[in-house]
Order: C-alpha cells, then structure tokens, then sequence
C-alpha cells in the first residue's frame, strides 16, 4: 500500500508540471510533430499486422465453432466486427503499443536523467518534464485513435481474406455480418477508451523514466516497471471505461 501511495504521489506531483502551459509554442510544435512520427507512424506497421492476423484468426474461430445449421453464418462476420471494434483495436492494441511505445518512453527519458541533460534543462530555467512529456502525450492521444480505427479496418478485411482464402465461409455472408446492427457509438467507445489508454501510456511511462536513478541497468527497470504498470492501468481502466459508458 506504501509504494502504491508513493507512486501515486510522485505521478500526480510529475502531472501537476507537465500540464502546464508551454514557454515558447514554435518549439512545442515542433516536438509534437516528432513524437507524432517517433510515437504514431513508427507503431502502425505493428498494429497492422497483428490486426491483419487478429482478424483472420477470430474468423477462422467462429467459423469453426459455430457449426450449428440454426446459427446464420453471417454471424461470423458479425463478431468478427464486434470483438475488433470493443476490445481489439482499444485494448489489446493499447496493450501491445505499451511494450513498444512505452518501454521507449521510459528508457529515452530515463537515459537523459542518468546522463544528467534533464538537469541542464532545468539549470537553464526549462520545464524539463512538461518539455519531454506533454509532446509524447499530445502526439499519442491524437494519433492512437487513427491506429485503432486502422487496426478495425484491417482486421475485418483479414477476416473477410481467411474466408475467401480457406472457402470456410461465404465472403458474402462475411460482409452481411460486416454490416449487420452496426452501431456507430461502438466507434466512439472505442476511440474513447485509446485516447484514455495512450495518456496512461505515456504518462505513466514517462514518470519511471523521469524518476529513473543510477545507472543504464536502472533505466532498463525502470522501462520494465513503466511497461508492466501501464498494461495493468489499462486493463483496470477498460473495465472502469466500459462500465461508465456502456452499462
């Protein structure tokens, strides 16, 4: 309970800097631009490909399982669609982007704390964690929504490919189902909850970068407890989420 209070503390204190207003705004531009290429485009070849195959794999499952001649087989493509859109493209891509994006966070910032170039930023009057952070979390909140409804897309289609490649199901019962009771709040919900999930990424990952002390094999723990800390924040915060907006 100590160290969860301590770690509590330590975030709330790092937020209270980082959200605060920049000094010069030309270079705050400039540095959101950065981490929207570092951060965004660099993260959508991994979130396709696991999409692509995300989608193929719960088709295929459906498919397999539903073999009931009562079930409609557009059905398949239905929850296909559903489980992308819900959970998929939000959460467990959350999850992955935490590895990848977090673990970078947490190992940039922390290198420059043990290196000691977030103390010459402050030596020289810089808002060194609003200077480092706020650009990383403006640039994910803004850019993790696109990949979410980029992973949906793709994953339908992987879908919509496993069913005209393996002929296990009718592509045209696939698309039926695509389209069936399609309600677009579920897109909402969904870009909701990855915004919410890239601030907790990149907030989380930078404050154990920020703290980070020592040494290189410092930084190292300090990435590890930034990836695992962030992935258990999104599942409590996913249940929270679809609690307050779906139910």
């Amino acid at each position: 309970m100590g160290k969860f209070l301590t770690f509590l503390g330590r975030y709330f204190i790092m937020m209270k800097r980082v959200l605060t207003k920049p000094d010069k705004w030309y270079i705050f531009r400039r540095r959101v631009s950065f981490e929207l290429e570092a951060l965004g485009l660099n993260s959508i070849g991994i979130a396709a490909i696991i999409s692509i195959f995300m989608g193929a794999v719960v088709a295929l499952q459906m498919a397999i399982n539903l073999e009931s001649p009562f079930i409609p087989k557009m059905l398949i493509g239905y929850a296909t669609r559903e489980i992308m859109i819900l959970e998929f493209s939000s959460t467990v891509v959350a999850l992955i982007l935490a590895g990848k994006v977090g673990s970078n966070i947490a190992s940039e910032i922390g290198t420059m704390r043990i290196t000691e170039q977030i103390d010459a930023l402050e030596i020289m009057g810089i808002n060194s964690a609003s200077y480092l952070i706020l650009p990383k979390i403006i640039a994910t909140v803004l850019f993790f929504p696109f990949l979410a409804i980029m992973s949906t897309i793709i994953g339908c289609f992987g879908g919509y490919f496993i069913a005209w490649a393996t002929g296990i199901i009718n592509p045209e019962d696939y698309v039926d189902g695509l389209m069936f009771g399609f309600k677009s709040f579920s897109i909402i919900y969904s870009l909701i909850k990855i915004a919410v999930f890239a601030f907790l990424i990149t907030s989380i990952s930078g404050m154990y970068g920020y703290y980070a002390n020592g040494n290189s094999l410092e930084v190292g723990r300090a990435s590890t407890k930034a990836v695992v800390v962030s992935s258990v924040a999104i599942l409590v915060f996913d249940l929270i989420l679809t609690q307050l907006i779906l139910i």
